[in-house]
């Protein structure tokens, strides 16, 4: 069967690259799930996002995923976030921590639109870390 070659990258690094058999990703209409032969489309991701890449024989690649697009083209599917970070290398107490804080913030002023980013974004690593939010 064939295969998406995959790349997720962020301004800072490369986070992922290899092949896989299906991607998964959060997009602003809502989400796409990619498989081989797929037709070339180009999406805006949504901030505080999680992608999976699911891959044959292997567990789930999960990452959180906070803006940026998705373009998919002959089986090919790039990743460009605006920040990535897998679900292995989060720290699960400072994400807990940043939503507790996010929370608070936004109890105290319904409109702090940088808080409810970051309350997107700690829900969105916590999920990618496989905890319950």
């Amino acid at each position: 069967m064939a295969k998406l070659r995959v790349g997720v990258v962020s301004p800072e690094r490369e986070i992922w690259s290899g092949e896989a058999d299906m991607v998964i990703a959060k997009t602003v209409d809502g989400e796409i799930g990619i498989m081989p032969q797929h037709a070339p489309v180009l999406g805006v991701l949504v901030e505080g996002g999680v992608l999976r890449v699911k891959r044959e024989g292997e567990g789930d690649l999960v990452a959180a995923v906070h803006g940026g697009f998705i373009s998919v083209a002959e089986n090919e599917v790039s990743v460009l976030a605006e920040v990535a970070e897998l679900g292995s290398e989060v720290d699960v107490a400072a994400a807990r921590d940043a939503l507790d804080r996010a929370q608070a913030s936004i109890e105290a002023n319904q409109e702090d639109a940088d808080a409810s980013i970051e309350a997107k974004r700690a829900r969105a690593r916590l999920r990618a870390a496989g905890e319950e939010v």
